[in-house]
């Protein structure tokens, strides 16, 4: 049987010092770190009883220089395939250093320990008070004290809060203290897979692992070559998505309230406008190619990073009527639109106003017929195949309409989407276009003067929010005629938007109470209006519940048609 790897032995002191000389490839410490302090103190405390840990798998680099670079520069002589998690928190606390959350702040990872029972603890404040603890083992594992005077102070500090110590314990104390030292020898079993495998090998065999229970994923990996290969183009992609997580007053940033990124989906961006492809595994290629593929996908990235073009899609999915991050189901569609509308104005040329009304309705379509939802990678190919032939801006409007046209149909329309909108899903694609096309219609929110638009404003921040779900039909009073279950009760087509003092009134009353009390705060005019908007089946206040329903399926159907109509009209 072929053998791809062979299994060698390390000491955690080994691994850090050869990560330190650089011939381990551990990506900057820098960089969002997903693990809970929680798992790295059990990951200490299973170090220091000496319990397996699982083992490292590394990939022998065969590659002499980075891509894009002139000069021959070190790479790694070994990449971490799986096992950065742990090595991150490890190297971390033996050094000291802090790393970046998934919120992109910078912490330090502090674990401390009790030698009287050898109990490890994440440090708290209540720990910091507690003698009995040392609150931070960075300084012991990491060399900044010596063992014996970290020993020595620990004790002496604990004979000052302690009426008595005896020598039996002291020595129990030195010996726990002793053998936490010691976790810098503990020896990992390491699994190195030969230089000779090609990124695919490599890419099937990281995807297939389990790593402490999370299926790694090809973007991972890709990222990890990143790393190795073009590690400035990683260093730009972590960067800008931290940017657009801070709120930024003084200078352009890529904040917003849509879109908080990733730097594997952006990367997916700079693949398809550079390329024309949507299939990740392309980027391995890319990242070990010549250097005139690099320069390619150095220029697209650029341009997806462009803070000018950033913003004017933003301004595409406001057009869209979507206003905040809370109404996007589908990050890849969010994606794939992105660079549909890079194409178009770079590509094409499209003008501005026409390219944003363009998009506009190709991310308004493809959020609410979930077409990116089954096979995205497939799908979006397909799309760049019917851009081929495209040659100029009219061709290139001309391909999306026609798309959009043969998915929203007549029968989507009348028979697809009243069936989507017969859930209880909470966050549902067509539910969330229904808001969008109450935003484009300008509609006001259920007895109000408010517009939907603005109390959807992420930027409005209170401790209620200032919208609510309204049960048309109230629990309660459903419960009354026997009507229970979660599935029925919340249906998509039981919610209106309201206010929530309204929200908090209106209570259980039934409809047949609310809504003349309600209706009385406005005109005729007003609440025809306000019938329309809100999908409201004339009389509906006196239908029984299974039939309200189905009728006002039908109606927000329609209202999400006729938002969408109002979209298409723009020329």
């Amino acid at each position: 049987m072929k053998t791809l790897f062979k299994q060698v032995t390390y000491s955690l002191s080994k691994i850090i010092e050869e990560i330190d000389n650089g011939e381990i490839g551990l990506p900057d410490i820098q960089r969002p770190f997903v693990w809970r302090n929680a798992k790295v103190r059990e990951l200490f405390d299973s170090m220091y009883k000496g319990y397996p840990v699982g083992y490292l798998l590394f990939w022998a680099s065969a590659s002499e220089h980075q891509i894009g670079t002139n000069i021959k520069q070190k790479i790694p002589r070994l990449l971490i395939v799986d096992g950065q998690q742990r090595l991150t928190s490890l190297y971390a606390v033996l050094k000291g250093k802090p790393v970046i959350g998934n919120d992109y702040k910078s912490y330090p990872i502090h674990i401390a320990f009790r030698p009287r029972d050898a109990k490890f603890e994440v440090t708290s404040a209540a720990i910091h008070k507690d003698h009995e603890f040392i609150p931070d083992i960075s300084p012991l594992l990491s060399g900044a004290v010596k063992r014996n005077r970290f020993g020595r102070e620990f004790i002496e500090k604990l004979r000052r809060y302690r009426k008595s110590l005896t020598e039996a314990e002291e020595d129990q104390l030195y010996d726990a203290i002793d053998q936490l030292y010691e976790i810098s020898n503990y020896s990992f079993t390491v699994l190195e897979l030969s230089a000779n495998l090609n990124d695919e090998i490599v890419s099937e065999i990281f995807v297939r692992i389990n790593s402490q229970g999370k299926t790694l994923k090809q973007a991972d990996f890709i990222l990890t070559l990143m790393s190795v290969y073009w590690d400035e183009g990683r260093s730009q992609l972590e960067h800008f998505c931290h940017q657009a997580r801070l709120p930024s007053t003084r200078e352009a940033s890529p904040f917003n309230y849509f879109i908080k990124p990733l730097p594997e989906q952006l990367l997916r961006v700079s693949v398809g406008i550079g390329f024309r492809r949507a299939r990740l595994e392309h980027i391995r290629a890319l990242l070990r190619g010549k250097d005139l593929e690099f320069e390619r996908l150095k220029q697209a990235q650029a341009y997806a990073l462009d803070l000018q073009n950033w913003h004017e899609f933003l301004k595409v999915l406001l057009r869209a009527g979507y206003r905040s991050e809370n109404m996007m189901t589908s990050k890849i569609a969010l994606y794939y639109c992105y660079i549909m509308f890079l194409i178009g104005k770079r590509d094409y040329s499209v003008k501005p106003f026409e390219l944003r009304n363009t998009i506009a309705r190709w991310f308004f379509m493809n959020s609410l017929s979930k077409r990116y939802s089954g096979s995205p990678e497939t799908v979006m190919e397909a799309d760049f195949v019917r851009l081929r032939k495209v040659k100029d801006a009219a061709g290139f409007v001309e391909t999306l309409k026609r798309i959009i046209n043969d998915t929203l149909t007549d029968d989507f329309w009348h028979i697809t989407l009243p069936n989507e909108l017969e859930s209880s899903t909470a966050r549902s694609p067509s539910f969330f276009a229904y808001y969008a096309a109450l935003n484009l219609l300008d509609a006001q929110i259920l007895f109000s003067k408010m517009k939907v638009s603005e109390l959807l404003d992420p930027a409005l921040k209170a401790k209620k929010s200032a919208i609510e779900r309204h049960h048309l039909f109230p629990k309660n009073y459903l419960a009354k005629i026997c009507i229970k279950k979660n599935h029925e009760v919340n249906q998509l087509a039981n919610f209106a938007l309201v206010e929530w003092s309204d929200n908090l009134r209106i209570k259980d009353k039934p409809p047949s109470e609310y809504f003349s009390e309600y209706a009385k705060r406005f005109s005729k005019a007003e609440i025809d209006k306000m019938r329309y908007w809100h999908a409201l089946p004339d009389n509906f206040e006196q239908m029984d519940y299974p039939s309200f329903l189905l009728e006002r399926r039908k109606l927000m159907a329609q209202i999400i048609r006729d938002g969408f109509h109002q979209l298409m009209s723009l020329s």
